[in-house]
């Protein structure tokens, strides 16, 4: 017999806080079971809200499965001795421990549908994603062997910013960052970013927008200082839907939204246009043979 629609009504409703088999949707509120989560790629089935998705899956998503990792040794030390409630080094540990990484970032080479590619992905569950030493070099490093390698780079941020605990460090990986990806330019060699849920801080004010194309994912949230700095800094009320992808795109400053399904195969385009077009203005320099 078929359990009353009441007594469903009356059973308890599972927290994602408390219940291992289900996750709540901060967007619409609907209860999803995590495998069927993770079969849509962490897609909620009733609204679309887009959760964040860890970097090794992201990759798993991207990658056509050939991805080498390189500087997968290079680990954060405590340049400043920070002191807190949380030491420092406590505190990169209990973040290796939940994300299973070294660090925010993972760095390599794949293919994207046979393409050959520089690929760093972000990692929000580790430290929030922000910028240190060891992230700001391992992004230099990528975009260097990419241009070593001449291949196309593509960078997928997920950041609160520059790490505090590493002070001027941090913020001088906003300068590192993008002097690499000026040198990178001036070799012709494409550049793409893909700004996901959230992109803050010195990311959005580095490389994150340095791309020649700069990609969001559907819903993210990006934009450099907090909603609540910029209301209580101008003192005015802000758009409805202010800094999330979609209304960056409707006022010209990311190049296209996607959505993560369509994600490879939008990234794979861009691609191929642009070391088409990159080849194409090669061959048009190239002097006529008599």
């Amino acid at each position: 017999m078929p359990t009353p629609n009441w007594l469903r009504r009356r059973g308890a409703k599972p927290q994602a806080a408390d219940d291992k088999l289900w996750e709540i949707c901060p967007s619409c509120g609907e209860r999803i079971f995590i495998k069927d989560l993770d079969a849509r790629l962490r897609v909620c089935p009733k609204c679309g809200h887009h959760f964040r998705l860890p970097a090794l899956d992201r990759i798993a998503l991207l990658a056509d499965g050939d991805f080498d990792e390189i500087a997968e040794n290079l680990t954060t030390g405590d340049p400043l001795g920070w002191s807190d409630r949380i030491p420092y080094r406590e505190k990169t540990q209990n973040d290796r421990t939940k994300s299973g990484l070294l660090e925010a970032i993972i760095v390599g080479f794949c293919t994207i549908e046979r393409m050959p590619a520089g690929l760093g992905v972000m990692e929000f569950n580790f430290r929030g994603g922000t910028m240190g030493g060891v992230v700001g070099e391992k992004v230099t490093l990528l975009v260097e062997e990419c241009a070593r390698r001449r291949v196309p780079c593509v960078l997928v941020t997920a950041s609160g910013g520059a790490r505090m605990e590493e002070g001027m460090i941090g913020l001088m990986q906003l300068a590192k960052t993008s002097a690499a990806v000026e040198r990178f330019g001036e070799l012709g060699l494409p550049l793409v970013s893909i700004l996901t849920d959230p992109t803050t801080g010195g990311v959005s004010a580095s490389y994150g927008f340095q791309a020649d194309i700069v990609i969001a994912e559907s819903g993210a949230a990006i934009g450099f200082a907090g909603r609540r700095v910029i209301d209580q800094t101008i003192r005015q009320k802000l758009p409805e839907g202010f800094q999330t992808a979609e209304f960056l795109l409707e006022h010209g400053q990311v190049d296209m939204v996607v959505r993560r399904a369509d994600m490879k195969a939008a990234l794979a385009n861009v691609l191929r246009f642009l070391t088409s077009a990159r080849y194409g203005a090669a061959e048009a320099r190239r002097p006529k043979s008599a």
